[in-house]
């Protein structure tokens, strides 16, 4: 999968047995392919503008690299492409518009092209079987969350740091509580794009949080950015690109500018304004939380780390490292997951989550070479 941040493919081979929700996963193998710079901007600028034939064009580049980025990950792990039985492919997000009166997402990485240059079947295009279903399409990963998460006598707060951040509360009385997940707002979104803004695009992320590291977070525009109209919604809800991506964060800077705001403090102030959204979606929870668990790309943002366990002080926050999971391969382990559910047609949504009339299996198969069907 590849997530709104646009960054790169990250791949995971994972073996699954079981039937239902109580299904056993193992990851045996993960990769990331980080996307050439051009490509990388050729993704942002088809997301704000793109036309007609710059979509397909992207949709066909796309999934030939997401075939490449499957096939890569079998080889380094001793494989033949005959030894998987399926693909999960989220694919790339071009436009997530869950309120709009036609409600719509899309997602891009032919899954065609997927399945014919692996011979393996693919499993793709979930989010809009739940939005025909009433549903907001996202967040999907608290599925996955739920099986791999879950715990007898703690409830934990997973906090998935992509491009978006959102959160999924896993209650220990699971049969008197339901899991409650959505998105809480920019996850490495914001950072992002400040720093291409700011480095004439140079950069495109903030390694390891270092610029943000030097700078000193600004009162009077944190407040502002918490006043944010999305972080007062209440659940179900789901945001992209849209309302914290390019537009947003190019209107902010020209007004921090306008204040002779230096970059390094700006960007320490949109680090702690992602942190503080985080901490605050507990409002919305049913019941305390135990234990926060950190999972995405975010991870490696060692300012937005430190700036996390300060907004959830006094309770724990640990990457996934600590429970025996790659935090970066989190999501692309969900989709694994949903995929199998799919294939085994188990519904896989969360209508508590996303909102949706009622429990639907998503995502559409595309037949590999040894493909039998699934009608008796």
């Amino acid at each position: 999968m590849s997530g709104t941040s646009a960054d790169g493919i990250d791949a995971a081979l994972v073996e699954i047995k079981g039937h239902g929700p109580s299904i056993a996963v193992r990851l045996l193998a993960c990769t990331s392919a980080p996307y050439p710079r051009k490509l990388q901007t050729q993704i942002l600028h088809t997301c704000d503008s793109g036309t007609g034939p710059e979509v397909c064009d992207l949709n066909v580049m796309l999934g030939e690299r997401f075939a490449k980025a499957a096939s890569k990950l079998i080889r380094l792990s001793g494989l033949t492409e005959r030894d998987i039985h399926l693909i999960g492919s989220h694919g790339q997000t071009l436009y997530h518009h869950p309120r709009a009166p036609h409600r719509s997402t899309l997602q891009i990485g032919e899954p065609s092209i997927i399945a014919e240059r692996t011979g393996i079947t693919t499993v793709a295009d979930f989010r809009p079987r739940d939005m025909a279903a009433g549903g907001e399409g996202a967040p999907l990963t608290p599925y996955a969350h739920q099986i791999l998460f879950q715990h007898r006598t703690r409830s934990r707060l997973i906090v998935n740091l992509g491009g978006i951040c959102n959160v999924t509360y896993i209650p220990f009385e699971t049969k008197k509580r339901t899991i409650a997940a959505f998105d809480v707002g920019p996850g490495n979104m914001m950072i992002n794009n400040a720093m291409i803004f700011m480095t004439n695009g140079k950069a495109f992320q903030d390694t390891s949080g270092a610029t943000a590291a030097r700078g000193r977070v600004d009162g009077a525009l944190l407040a502002s950015l918490l006043k944010h109209p999305f972080l007062k919604r209440r659940p179900p809800k789901s945001t992209g690109r849209e309302e914290f991506g390019d537009t947003y964060v190019r209107r902010l800077m020209r007004e921090a500018k306008q204040r002779r705001m230096r970059n390094e403090d700006f960007l320490a102030t949109v680090t702690a304004f992602t942190a503080q959204t985080a901490s605050a979606s507990q409002r919305f929870l049913n019941g305390q939380v135990d234990e926060v668990i950190l999972a995405g790309g975010g991870t490696r943002n060692r300012t937005l780390v430190k700036e996390l366990r300060t907004a959830f002080f006094p309770t724990p926050v640990n990457t996934a490292e600590a429970y025996e999971w790659n935090s970066k391969a989190i999501e692309a382990v969900a989709f694994a997951i949903l995929a199998y559910q799919t294939f085994h047609e188990t519904p896989n949504n969360l209508p508590s989550v996303t909102g949706a009339r009622h429990a639907v299996v998503m995502g559409k198969i595309i037949p590999g070479r040894s493909f039998r069907g699934r009608i008796s």
